[in-house]
Protein backbone atom coordinates (compact mmCIF):
# COMPACT_ATOMS: atom_id res chain seq x y z
CA UNK A 1 0.00 0.00 0.00
CA UNK A 2 1.73 3.56 -1.52
CA UNK A 3 1.71 6.60 1.04
CA UNK A 4 -1.58 8.16 -0.84
CA UNK A 5 -3.43 5.19 -0.04
CA UNK A 6 -2.52 4.90 3.17
CA UNK A 7 -3.71 8.70 3.53
CA UNK A 8 -6.90 8.23 1.30
CA UNK A 9 -8.57 5.77 2.47
CA UNK A 10 -8.91 6.62 6.48
CA UNK A 11 -10.32 9.80 4.90
CA UNK A 12 -12.94 8.30 3.18
CA UNK A 13 -14.18 6.14 5.67
CA UNK A 14 -14.55 9.44 8.17
CA UNK A 15 -16.15 11.70 5.37
CA UNK A 16 -18.64 8.53 4.40
CA UNK A 17 -18.98 7.40 8.14
CA UNK A 18 -17.34 4.17 7.32
CA UNK A 19 -16.00 2.01 9.88
CA UNK A 20 -12.43 1.73 10.17
CA UNK A 21 -10.57 -0.88 8.70
CA UNK A 22 -8.91 -2.93 11.67
CA UNK A 23 -12.93 -3.24 13.01
CA UNK A 24 -14.94 -3.60 9.70
CA UNK A 25 -15.47 -7.29 8.86
CA UNK A 26 -14.56 -9.71 5.83
CA UNK A 27 -17.05 -11.01 4.01
CA UNK A 28 -17.14 -14.25 2.41
CA UNK A 29 -20.28 -14.92 0.39
CA UNK A 30 -21.22 -18.14 -0.82
CA UNK A 31 -24.13 -18.59 -3.65
CA UNK A 32 -25.24 -22.18 -4.81
CA UNK A 33 -26.87 -22.24 -8.31
CA UNK A 34 -30.31 -24.19 -8.11
CA UNK A 35 -30.11 -25.18 -4.47
CA UNK A 36 -33.58 -26.83 -3.29
CA UNK A 37 -35.01 -25.14 0.29
CA UNK A 38 -34.95 -28.09 2.08
CA UNK A 39 -31.41 -28.91 0.42
CA UNK A 40 -29.24 -28.58 3.54
CA UNK A 41 -29.70 -30.72 6.41
CA UNK A 42 -29.65 -27.88 9.14
CA UNK A 43 -32.76 -26.89 7.51
CA UNK A 44 -34.74 -30.27 7.94
CA UNK A 45 -34.00 -32.54 5.18
CA UNK A 46 -31.98 -35.65 6.52
CA UNK A 47 -31.72 -37.35 3.02
CA UNK A 48 -28.33 -34.20 2.56
CA UNK A 49 -24.99 -34.74 4.13
CA UNK A 50 -23.74 -31.21 4.86
CA UNK A 51 -22.05 -30.92 8.09
CA UNK A 52 -19.69 -27.72 7.05
CA UNK A 53 -22.88 -25.31 5.60
CA UNK A 54 -24.95 -26.59 8.72
CA UNK A 55 -21.96 -24.86 11.08
CA UNK A 56 -22.99 -21.98 9.40
CA UNK A 57 -26.70 -22.22 10.50
CA UNK A 58 -25.93 -23.55 13.88
CA UNK A 59 -23.11 -20.85 14.70
CA UNK A 60 -25.24 -18.01 12.80
CA UNK A 61 -29.08 -17.35 12.02
CA UNK A 62 -31.00 -19.60 9.51
CA UNK A 63 -33.37 -17.30 7.88
CA UNK A 64 -36.23 -19.61 7.62
CA UNK A 65 -38.50 -17.13 4.81
CA UNK A 66 -35.46 -16.35 2.70
CA UNK A 67 -36.96 -15.81 -0.87
CA UNK A 68 -35.59 -14.61 -4.27
CA UNK A 69 -37.84 -12.28 -6.35
CA UNK A 70 -37.72 -14.06 -9.30
CA UNK A 71 -36.64 -17.68 -9.73
CA UNK A 72 -34.34 -18.03 -12.84
CA UNK A 73 -30.28 -17.21 -12.71
CA UNK A 74 -29.44 -13.97 -14.17
CA UNK A 75 -32.40 -11.86 -13.09
CA UNK A 76 -32.10 -13.40 -9.50
CA UNK A 77 -28.65 -12.23 -9.72
CA UNK A 78 -29.01 -8.64 -10.72
CA UNK A 79 -31.33 -8.64 -7.86
CA UNK A 80 -29.15 -10.10 -5.74
CA UNK A 81 -25.85 -6.96 -6.54
CA UNK A 82 -28.25 -4.46 -7.72
CA UNK A 83 -31.65 -4.59 -5.40
CA UNK A 84 -33.83 -3.74 -8.63
CA UNK A 85 -36.15 -6.18 -10.39
CA UNK A 86 -34.99 -7.83 -13.31
CA UNK A 87 -37.63 -5.97 -15.15
CA UNK A 88 -36.50 -2.54 -14.07
CA UNK A 89 -32.86 -4.02 -15.77
CA UNK A 90 -34.10 -5.52 -18.93
CA UNK A 91 -33.27 -9.28 -17.65
CA UNK A 92 -36.19 -10.80 -17.16
CA UNK A 93 -35.22 -14.61 -18.05
CA UNK A 94 -31.47 -16.39 -18.06
CA UNK A 95 -29.48 -14.66 -20.48
CA UNK A 96 -28.97 -17.81 -23.25
CA UNK A 97 -25.40 -18.37 -25.60
CA UNK A 98 -27.54 -16.43 -28.35
CA UNK A 99 -27.91 -12.98 -26.39
CA UNK A 100 -24.74 -11.68 -26.68
CA UNK A 101 -26.14 -8.20 -26.63
CA UNK A 102 -28.08 -9.05 -22.89
CA UNK A 103 -26.62 -7.91 -19.68
CA UNK A 104 -26.02 -5.51 -16.86
CA UNK A 105 -26.25 -2.17 -17.71
CA UNK A 106 -23.39 0.18 -17.51
CA UNK A 107 -23.19 2.22 -14.65
CA UNK A 108 -25.50 0.27 -12.57
CA UNK A 109 -24.24 0.73 -8.57
CA UNK A 110 -23.77 -2.76 -7.05
CA UNK A 111 -23.06 -3.45 -3.45
CA UNK A 112 -19.37 -5.03 -4.53
CA UNK A 113 -18.47 -1.69 -6.18
CA UNK A 114 -19.43 0.26 -3.20
CA UNK A 115 -16.98 -1.89 -0.62
CA UNK A 116 -14.51 -1.66 -3.16
CA UNK A 117 -14.35 2.39 -3.12
CA UNK A 118 -14.67 2.03 0.54
CA UNK A 119 -11.59 -0.17 0.64
CA UNK A 120 -12.56 -3.13 -0.01
CA UNK A 121 -10.19 -5.91 -1.80
CA UNK A 122 -13.21 -7.67 -3.83
CA UNK A 123 -13.05 -10.89 -5.36
CA UNK A 124 -15.90 -13.43 -7.56
CA UNK A 125 -14.80 -16.64 -8.29
CA UNK A 126 -17.06 -18.78 -10.18
CA UNK A 127 -20.83 -17.58 -12.08
CA UNK A 128 -21.31 -14.23 -13.33
CA UNK A 129 -24.47 -14.76 -15.73
CA UNK A 130 -25.34 -10.49 -16.61
CA UNK A 131 -23.79 -10.79 -19.87
CA UNK A 132 -20.53 -11.59 -21.69
CA UNK A 133 -19.42 -8.18 -23.32
CA UNK A 134 -16.54 -6.38 -21.91
CA UNK A 135 -18.94 -3.59 -20.79
CA UNK A 136 -20.63 -6.17 -18.75
CA UNK A 137 -17.65 -7.64 -17.36
CA UNK A 138 -17.68 -8.36 -13.19
CA UNK A 139 -14.49 -5.66 -12.92
CA UNK A 140 -17.11 -3.14 -13.95
CA UNK A 141 -19.26 -4.00 -11.28
CA UNK A 142 -16.80 -3.63 -8.31
CA UNK A 143 -14.77 -6.77 -8.31
CA UNK A 144 -11.25 -6.36 -8.40
CA UNK A 145 -10.41 -9.67 -8.99
CA UNK A 146 -12.01 -12.39 -11.24
CA UNK A 147 -11.84 -15.89 -12.19
CA UNK A 148 -15.00 -18.17 -13.39
CA UNK A 149 -17.40 -17.78 -15.92
CA UNK A 150 -19.69 -15.35 -17.66
CA UNK A 151 -21.88 -17.59 -19.19
CA UNK A 152 -24.36 -19.74 -17.56
CA UNK A 153 -21.83 -21.95 -16.83
CA UNK A 154 -20.24 -25.41 -17.92
CA UNK A 155 -19.37 -28.79 -16.75
CA UNK A 156 -18.68 -29.97 -13.21
CA UNK A 157 -15.23 -31.22 -14.34
CA UNK A 158 -12.28 -30.25 -16.61
CA UNK A 159 -13.96 -26.83 -16.95
CA UNK A 160 -12.91 -23.71 -19.47
CA UNK A 161 -12.33 -20.49 -17.19
CA UNK A 162 -11.51 -16.82 -17.70
CA UNK A 163 -8.46 -16.70 -14.99
CA UNK A 164 -7.44 -13.23 -13.48
CA UNK A 165 -5.51 -12.18 -16.08
CA UNK A 166 -8.27 -12.02 -18.84
CA UNK A 167 -7.57 -15.70 -20.55
CA UNK A 168 -9.91 -18.27 -20.79
CA UNK A 169 -8.13 -21.88 -20.55
CA UNK A 170 -9.42 -25.22 -19.63
CA UNK A 171 -8.14 -26.20 -16.34
CA UNK A 172 -8.32 -29.88 -15.07
CA UNK A 173 -10.15 -30.78 -11.55
CA UNK A 174 -13.65 -30.08 -10.38
CA UNK A 175 -15.43 -27.71 -11.19
CA UNK A 176 -16.16 -26.77 -7.10
CA UNK A 177 -12.93 -27.66 -6.24
CA UNK A 178 -10.94 -25.09 -8.72
CA UNK A 179 -13.03 -22.15 -7.67
CA UNK A 180 -12.69 -22.68 -4.46
CA UNK A 181 -8.88 -23.16 -4.49
CA UNK A 182 -8.92 -19.40 -6.26
CA UNK A 183 -11.33 -17.61 -3.42
CA UNK A 184 -8.66 -19.54 -0.65
CA UNK A 185 -5.74 -18.14 -2.63
CA UNK A 186 -7.79 -14.44 -2.59
CA UNK A 187 -8.06 -14.64 0.89
CA UNK A 188 -4.65 -15.80 1.69
CA UNK A 189 -3.21 -13.03 -0.37
CA UNK A 190 -5.23 -10.29 1.03
CA UNK A 191 -5.86 -11.15 4.47
CA UNK A 192 -3.94 -8.30 6.15
CA UNK A 193 -6.42 -6.53 4.44
CA UNK A 194 -10.65 -5.88 4.27
CA UNK A 195 -11.17 -8.60 1.68
CA UNK A 196 -15.37 -9.18 0.11
CA UNK A 197 -15.05 -12.47 -1.43
CA UNK A 198 -18.32 -13.76 -3.61
CA UNK A 199 -17.91 -17.81 -4.39
CA UNK A 200 -20.61 -18.34 -6.79
CA UNK A 201 -20.78 -22.06 -7.56
CA UNK A 202 -22.26 -23.58 -10.47
CA UNK A 203 -23.39 -26.67 -8.45
CA UNK A 204 -25.60 -27.75 -7.76
CA UNK A 205 -27.23 -27.06 -11.51
CA UNK A 206 -27.56 -29.60 -13.66
CA UNK A 207 -25.28 -31.56 -15.10
CA UNK A 208 -24.41 -33.01 -11.48
CA UNK A 209 -21.91 -35.87 -12.62
CA UNK A 210 -18.86 -36.37 -12.30
CA UNK A 211 -18.10 -35.31 -8.93
CA UNK A 212 -15.18 -36.38 -6.46
CA UNK A 213 -15.43 -40.18 -5.71
CA UNK A 214 -16.28 -39.69 -1.54
CA UNK A 215 -18.99 -36.96 -2.86
CA UNK A 216 -20.80 -39.67 -5.34
CA UNK A 217 -20.07 -42.66 -2.65
CA UNK A 218 -22.72 -42.31 0.08
CA UNK A 219 -25.51 -41.86 -2.89
CA UNK A 220 -23.99 -44.35 -5.55
CA UNK A 221 -26.50 -47.13 -3.73
CA UNK A 222 -29.15 -44.88 -2.32
CA UNK A 223 -33.05 -45.71 -2.76
CA UNK A 224 -33.80 -42.25 -2.08
CA UNK A 225 -37.10 -41.40 -0.32
CA UNK A 226 -39.27 -38.48 -2.92
CA UNK A 227 -41.61 -36.00 -1.79
CA UNK A 228 -44.77 -37.03 -3.08
CA UNK A 229 -44.34 -40.86 -4.96
CA UNK A 230 -48.31 -40.89 -5.65
CA UNK A 231 -48.41 -38.14 -7.56
CA UNK A 232 -49.93 -39.16 -10.92
CA UNK A 233 -47.75 -40.29 -13.94
CA UNK A 234 -44.81 -39.17 -11.87
CA UNK A 235 -41.60 -41.11 -13.30
CA UNK A 236 -40.31 -42.44 -10.15
CA UNK A 237 -37.30 -43.96 -11.26
CA UNK A 238 -36.23 -40.81 -13.35
CA UNK A 239 -36.73 -38.76 -10.00
CA UNK A 240 -34.84 -41.13 -7.81
CA UNK A 241 -31.75 -40.88 -10.16
CA UNK A 242 -31.69 -37.20 -10.54
CA UNK A 243 -32.42 -37.71 -6.59
CA UNK A 244 -28.67 -39.41 -6.22
CA UNK A 245 -27.04 -36.99 -8.53
CA UNK A 246 -28.09 -33.78 -7.13
CA UNK A 247 -27.46 -35.39 -3.35
CA UNK A 248 -23.37 -35.71 -4.48
CA UNK A 249 -23.49 -32.38 -6.08
CA UNK A 250 -24.77 -30.60 -3.10
CA UNK A 251 -22.27 -32.68 -1.01
CA UNK A 252 -19.08 -31.33 -2.78
CA UNK A 253 -20.35 -27.71 -2.11
CA UNK A 254 -20.61 -28.64 1.36
CA UNK A 255 -16.87 -30.24 1.41
CA UNK A 256 -15.28 -27.12 -0.08
CA UNK A 257 -17.38 -24.59 2.49
CA UNK A 258 -15.70 -26.90 5.01
CA UNK A 259 -12.17 -25.97 3.44
CA UNK A 260 -13.63 -22.38 3.55
CA UNK A 261 -14.20 -21.93 6.92
CA UNK A 262 -11.11 -24.32 7.95
CA UNK A 263 -9.21 -21.63 5.98
CA UNK A 264 -10.56 -19.11 7.66
CA UNK A 265 -9.66 -20.49 11.23
CA UNK A 266 -6.02 -21.27 9.91
CA UNK A 267 -5.68 -17.37 9.54
CA UNK A 268 -7.05 -16.42 12.25
CA UNK A 269 -9.92 -14.58 10.30
CA UNK A 270 -13.08 -16.67 11.74
CA UNK A 271 -13.83 -13.81 14.35
CA UNK A 272 -13.48 -11.09 12.03
CA UNK A 273 -15.35 -12.63 8.85
CA UNK A 274 -19.34 -12.47 8.28
CA UNK A 275 -20.05 -15.85 5.75
CA UNK A 276 -23.01 -15.91 4.08
CA UNK A 277 -24.51 -19.13 2.61
CA UNK A 278 -27.64 -18.65 0.11
CA UNK A 279 -28.41 -19.35 -3.11
CA UNK A 280 -29.87 -17.78 -6.57
CA UNK A 281 -33.43 -19.34 -6.44
CA UNK A 282 -34.86 -22.51 -4.94
CA UNK A 283 -35.38 -26.04 -7.03
CA UNK A 284 -37.98 -28.68 -7.64
CA UNK A 285 -37.16 -32.48 -7.63
CA UNK A 286 -40.38 -33.97 -8.35
CA UNK A 287 -42.44 -31.55 -6.02
CA UNK A 288 -45.68 -30.78 -8.65
CA UNK A 289 -44.39 -33.31 -10.57
CA UNK A 290 -41.49 -31.25 -12.15
CA UNK A 291 -37.77 -30.72 -11.99
CA UNK A 292 -36.20 -27.50 -12.49
CA UNK A 293 -37.22 -24.19 -11.09
CA UNK A 294 -39.60 -21.14 -12.19
CA UNK A 295 -38.98 -22.71 -15.78
CA UNK A 296 -39.89 -26.05 -14.41
CA UNK A 297 -40.21 -28.89 -16.63
CA UNK A 298 -42.60 -31.52 -16.09
CA UNK A 299 -40.86 -35.20 -15.10
CA UNK A 300 -43.63 -37.20 -15.99
CA UNK A 301 -44.51 -40.52 -17.90
CA UNK A 302 -47.34 -38.69 -19.81
CA UNK A 303 -47.63 -34.84 -19.96
CA UNK A 304 -51.12 -33.65 -19.71
CA UNK A 305 -52.92 -32.00 -22.71
CA UNK A 306 -51.19 -28.59 -23.81
CA UNK A 307 -53.63 -25.76 -21.75
CA UNK A 308 -51.65 -22.60 -22.72
CA UNK A 309 -50.83 -21.53 -25.97
CA UNK A 310 -47.55 -19.77 -25.00
CA UNK A 311 -47.25 -22.90 -22.77
CA UNK A 312 -45.79 -26.18 -24.20
CA UNK A 313 -47.28 -28.90 -21.93
CA UNK A 314 -43.43 -30.08 -21.31
CA UNK A 315 -43.09 -26.77 -19.56
CA UNK A 316 -44.70 -25.97 -16.32
CA UNK A 317 -43.70 -22.15 -15.22
CA UNK A 318 -44.26 -21.17 -11.96
CA UNK A 319 -43.88 -19.06 -8.49
CA UNK A 320 -43.86 -21.78 -6.33
CA UNK A 321 -42.40 -21.60 -2.55
CA UNK A 322 -40.11 -24.42 -3.94
CA UNK A 323 -38.89 -22.17 -6.67
CA UNK A 324 -39.11 -18.88 -4.77
CA UNK A 325 -37.28 -19.95 -1.48
CA UNK A 326 -33.51 -20.57 -0.66
CA UNK A 327 -31.39 -21.91 2.20
CA UNK A 328 -30.18 -19.16 3.96
CA UNK A 329 -27.95 -18.59 6.73
CA UNK A 330 -25.27 -16.23 7.95
CA UNK A 331 -22.65 -16.46 10.88
CA UNK A 332 -21.47 -12.98 11.95
CA UNK A 333 -19.69 -13.47 15.22
CA UNK A 334 -19.60 -11.39 18.09
CA UNK A 335 -23.30 -10.03 16.13
CA UNK A 336 -25.43 -12.81 15.59
CA UNK A 337 -26.07 -15.43 18.42
CA UNK A 338 -25.25 -18.62 17.50
CA UNK A 339 -28.64 -20.76 17.00
CA UNK A 340 -30.82 -17.89 16.03
CA UNK A 341 -33.79 -18.70 13.79
CA UNK A 342 -35.40 -15.48 11.62
CA UNK A 343 -39.10 -16.36 10.64
CA UNK A 344 -39.87 -12.51 8.74
CA UNK A 345 -39.82 -12.83 5.15
CA UNK A 346 -36.41 -11.54 3.24
CA UNK A 347 -35.16 -11.40 -0.35
CA UNK A 348 -32.26 -11.01 -2.49
CA UNK A 349 -33.16 -7.45 -2.76
CA UNK A 350 -32.05 -6.67 0.48
CA UNK A 351 -28.56 -8.08 0.26
CA UNK A 352 -27.63 -4.66 -1.24
CA UNK A 353 -28.19 -2.36 2.01
CA UNK A 354 -27.71 -5.22 4.30
CA UNK A 355 -23.93 -6.14 3.15
CA UNK A 356 -23.26 -2.60 3.17
CA UNK A 357 -24.80 -2.61 6.96
CA UNK A 358 -22.27 -5.17 7.52
CA UNK A 359 -19.14 -3.50 6.35
CA UNK A 360 -20.34 -0.15 7.79
CA UNK A 361 -20.56 1.43 4.54
CA UNK A 362 -23.29 3.91 4.00
CA UNK A 363 -25.63 3.74 1.35
CA UNK A 364 -25.43 7.34 -1.06
CA UNK A 365 -28.72 8.65 -0.90
CA UNK A 366 -28.99 8.76 -4.84
CA UNK A 367 -28.98 5.50 -5.63
CA UNK A 368 -32.20 3.47 -5.91
CA UNK A 369 -32.51 -0.02 -4.10
CA UNK A 370 -35.84 -1.94 -3.81
CA UNK A 371 -34.42 -3.64 -0.90
CA UNK A 372 -34.37 -3.37 3.17
CA UNK A 373 -31.48 -3.47 5.86
CA UNK A 374 -32.25 -6.81 7.90
CA UNK A 375 -29.38 -6.58 10.05
CA UNK A 376 -31.81 -5.15 12.94
CA UNK A 377 -33.41 -8.54 12.67
CA UNK A 378 -29.75 -10.41 12.73
CA UNK A 379 -28.78 -7.88 16.08
CA UNK A 380 -32.53 -9.89 17.12
CA UNK A 381 -34.16 -6.05 17.66
CA UNK A 382 -37.94 -5.82 17.33
CA UNK A 383 -38.91 -4.09 14.32
CA UNK A 384 -41.63 -3.79 12.59
CA UNK A 385 -41.72 -5.68 9.17
CA UNK A 386 -43.86 -6.49 6.20
CA UNK A 387 -43.19 -9.62 5.47
CA UNK A 388 -45.33 -9.55 1.92
CA UNK A 389 -43.14 -10.86 -0.98
CA UNK A 390 -43.78 -9.16 -4.58
CA UNK A 391 -42.16 -11.86 -7.22
CA UNK A 392 -42.11 -11.53 -11.57
CA UNK A 393 -40.85 -14.27 -13.77
CA UNK A 394 -41.37 -13.17 -17.83
CA UNK A 395 -39.92 -16.48 -18.91
CA UNK A 396 -39.26 -16.10 -22.76
CA UNK A 397 -36.68 -19.24 -23.47
CA UNK A 398 -39.29 -22.59 -23.81
CA UNK A 399 -42.30 -20.99 -22.96
CA UNK A 400 -43.55 -17.06 -22.60
CA UNK A 401 -45.00 -15.65 -19.43
CA UNK A 402 -45.77 -12.90 -18.10
CA UNK A 403 -46.16 -13.59 -14.53
CA UNK A 404 -46.53 -11.53 -11.63
CA UNK A 405 -47.62 -12.54 -7.96
CA UNK A 406 -47.62 -11.53 -4.05
CA UNK A 407 -47.15 -13.53 -1.26
CA UNK A 408 -48.69 -13.28 2.65
CA UNK A 409 -47.91 -15.08 5.09
CA UNK A 410 -51.50 -16.65 4.52
CA UNK A 411 -51.87 -16.60 0.83
CA UNK A 412 -49.96 -16.18 -2.07
CA UNK A 413 -51.82 -15.13 -5.58
CA UNK A 414 -49.78 -15.27 -8.67
CA UNK A 415 -51.57 -13.90 -12.49
CA UNK A 416 -49.59 -14.32 -15.91
CA UNK A 417 -50.77 -11.28 -18.22
CA UNK A 418 -49.03 -13.37 -21.08
CA UNK A 419 -52.17 -16.12 -20.87
CA UNK A 420 -55.47 -14.00 -19.63
CA UNK A 421 -57.47 -16.76 -17.02
CA UNK A 422 -54.21 -18.50 -16.20
CA UNK A 423 -54.02 -17.33 -12.18
CA UNK A 424 -53.03 -19.25 -9.03
CA UNK A 425 -54.56 -18.80 -5.40
CA UNK A 426 -52.54 -20.71 -2.47
CA UNK A 427 -54.01 -21.05 1.22
CA UNK A 428 -50.40 -21.14 2.41
CA UNK A 429 -51.91 -21.64 6.01
CA UNK A 430 -54.10 -24.98 4.85
CA UNK A 431 -51.98 -25.99 2.17
CA UNK A 432 -48.10 -24.87 2.20
CA UNK A 433 -47.73 -27.30 -0.70
CA UNK A 434 -49.26 -25.05 -3.10
CA UNK A 435 -51.93 -28.26 -4.57
CA UNK A 436 -55.10 -26.87 -4.27
CA UNK A 437 -55.37 -23.83 -6.69
CA UNK A 438 -58.44 -21.38 -5.52
CA UNK A 439 -58.07 -18.95 -8.27
CA UNK A 440 -61.90 -19.58 -9.69
CA UNK A 441 -63.29 -20.26 -6.30
CA UNK A 442 -66.77 -18.17 -5.77
CA UNK A 443 -66.06 -18.64 -2.08
CA UNK A 444 -66.25 -14.76 -0.91
CA UNK A 445 -63.35 -15.12 1.30
CA UNK A 446 -61.21 -16.38 -2.29
CA UNK A 447 -62.48 -13.62 -4.28
CA UNK A 448 -61.51 -11.11 -1.73
CA UNK A 449 -57.87 -12.11 -1.42
CA UNK A 450 -57.97 -12.49 -5.41
CA UNK A 451 -59.34 -8.53 -5.70
CA UNK A 452 -56.65 -7.44 -2.63
CA UNK A 453 -53.70 -8.92 -4.00
CA UNK A 454 -54.42 -8.71 -7.54
CA UNK A 455 -54.30 -5.09 -6.79
CA UNK A 456 -50.93 -4.73 -5.21
CA UNK A 457 -49.76 -6.39 -8.18
CA UNK A 458 -50.76 -4.10 -10.43
CA UNK A 459 -49.82 -0.93 -8.13
CA UNK A 460 -46.13 -2.36 -7.59
CA UNK A 461 -46.02 -3.03 -11.51
CA UNK A 462 -47.52 0.61 -12.19
CA UNK A 463 -44.65 1.98 -9.84
CA UNK A 464 -41.66 -0.12 -11.92
CA UNK A 465 -42.95 1.48 -15.01
CA UNK A 466 -43.37 -2.09 -15.85
CA UNK A 467 -44.34 -1.97 -19.59
CA UNK A 468 -46.62 -5.37 -19.06
CA UNK A 469 -48.63 -3.78 -16.12
CA UNK A 470 -48.86 -0.65 -18.59
CA UNK A 471 -50.70 -2.97 -21.17
CA UNK A 472 -52.62 -5.09 -18.87
CA UNK A 473 -53.62 -2.96 -15.89
CA UNK A 474 -57.06 -3.43 -17.15
CA UNK A 475 -57.68 -6.82 -17.24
Amino acid sequence: MNRITQFFIPLLCAVAGITAPASRPNIVFILTDDQAPFAVRAAGDQRFITPHIDRIFHEGAHLQNSFVVTPVCSPSRIELIASRYGTEMGITDYINGRENEVGIQAGTPTWPELLRQAGYRTALCGKWHLGVQERHHPTKFGYISFMGFRTGGGPPKDPVLEMEDGQSRKVEGYTCDILTDHALSFIRENRRESFAVSLHFRAPHARWLPVRPEDWEPFANLDPEIPNPDHPDLDIPRVKKQTREYLAAVKSIDRNVGRVLATLEELELADNTVVIFTSDHGYNLGEHGVWYKGNAIRILKKNPPQKWKLIPANRRPNLWDTSLRVPTAIRWPGTITPGTKISQTVSNLDWFPTVLAMAGVVLPKDIVIRGRDFTPLLRGQEVDWDNDLYAEYSMKHGATTHMRGWRTVRWKYTIDFASPGREELYDLGSNPEETINLAHSTEPQHVRVRKVLGGKIRIRMKEHADSVALKSSDR
